[in-house]
């Protein structure tokens, strides 16, 4: 499913677009939601959207792969890294979180990293930590900062100890600016069926070079328990893509693994243990909504469902008013400002109807009153 669009966009007018793709089958997307919100803070004339790929995914929903397929191989090698990813690690773009999963023990800590391949001329330590849910016991899942790095730079780095050693490589973001060429990619709700795994192969042959992920990852909470063995078949299913270039995460309701009959009643436990974000560097107070810069965008991440234990219509009022708008105002006025959030839409849920009409005035006032945006865009998948 593509959106061909094409917008006339004035300095001063305010543009309010919802784009709906209707029709698509409650066993693809049953009532999840995707928004994504880009306020254009730039004298633009006319934004054409174009056709960007013929690709059409079937409507018939797939079942989930099994456990013995290939994209779920765990790297040969005793106690060789796995389940790699990274994201960015402070708020311009200049460092990066690498984390990985070491099953047996704990192993090195150390990230290595260079200009060239093999030849990794510094270093930098990281830390580890294990978390339990119900009868499953994680393994050791590293976490590692890496700072002042170059902008638009290819880096190596390798990870592990002796012949379980791997590496991998990425790109560093042109410095933060207006004019900075940069491709995103949109990715949701995207589990570990044979139709995710199109999905993950389909993103890989474009040309993004970092992914804004919208929410639920791994759907393990749709297994008996919560079976956080999913968790790692999907850390390494993705890892092609999350070793290679930064993702950057967003918490959805699949996320939330909160499960008082099973005695688990911390939300997010192992979201929260196995994907680090740079929450500090922009002043949040929590992980599951921070804010970056990158290229020229700056990227905003809210979660629709932090708040479990009291009411998300609270956290929304709190949120508002603590983080999203000093987040707008950090924005600059030539940047694209970009809005990630996760939520279930049904129109018969009071919450969800209170989101929607709650996001289009905050995004109004905030865009036109605040900062003096000169239009937006906002869009609703369904």
């Amino acid at each position: 499913m593509y959106v061909k669009a094409t917008v006339i966009l004035r300095l001063r007018d305010f543009i309010l677009i919802q784009l709906r793709l209707n029709n698509l089958p409650s066993t693809m997307w049953g009532s999840r939601s995707i928004y994504v919100v880009i306020a254009v803070l730039a004298c633009i004339v006319v934004c054409e959207g174009g056709v960007t790929s013929s690709y059409r995914r079937k409507l018939a929903a797939t079942l989930d792969m099994p456990l013995d397929v290939d994209v779920f191989k765990v790297p040969d090698g005793f106690n060789a890294p796995q389940q790699v990813h990274i994201t960015q690690g402070d708020l311009d773009g200049r460092g990066v979180i690498i984390s990985w999963v070491t099953p047996s023990r704990p192993g090195s800590n150390t990230v290595w990293y260079g200009l060239e391949k093999g030849k990794y001329v510094k270093s930098s330590e990281g830390k580890f930590l294990q978390y339990k849910f119900y009868n499953y016991t994680s393994g050791f899942i590293h976490h590692c900062v890496i700072k002042n790095l170059e902008y638009n730079t290819k880096y190596y780095y390798r990870l592990g100890e002796g012949g379980s050693a791997r590496e991998f490589w990425f790109w560093t973001p042109p410095s933060v600016n207006p004019d900075a060429a940069y491709t995103f990619g949109i990715i949701g709700d995207l589990g570990q069926t044979f139709d995710s795994n199109k999905t993950l192969q389909h993103y890989m042959e474009g040309k993004g070079q970092t992914v804004l992920f919208v929410g639920d990852l791994s759907y393990a909470d749709n297994y008996p328990n919560h079976d956080n063995r999913r968790w790692d078949t999907w850390g390494r299913f993705v890892e092609s893509s999350t070793a290679y270039q930064p993702w950057i995460w967003t918490a959805g309701n699949h996320e939330l693994d909160f499960v008082p009959e099973l005695g688990e009643t911390t939300p997010f436990k192992p979201y929260l243990s196995r994907f680090h974000v740079p929450y500090h560097a922009s002043n949040s107070t929590s992980p599951l909504w921070y804010s970056i810069k990158r290229a020229s965008a700056y990227i905003i991440v809210l979660s629709s469902y932090s708040a479990y234990g009291i009411t998300l219509i609270s956290y929304h009022q709190m949120g508002s008013k603590f983080f999203f708008i000093p987040s707008f105002r950090s924005c600059t006025s030539d940047n694209w400002a970009v809005l990630i959030q996760s939520i279930g839409l049904n129109e018969e849920d009071d919450i969800s109807r209170y989101f929607t009409e709650l996001h289009g005035n905050i995004i109004f006032k905030i865009s036109y009153y605040v900062l003096g945006f000169s239009c937006v865009a906002y869009s609703v998948l369904y």
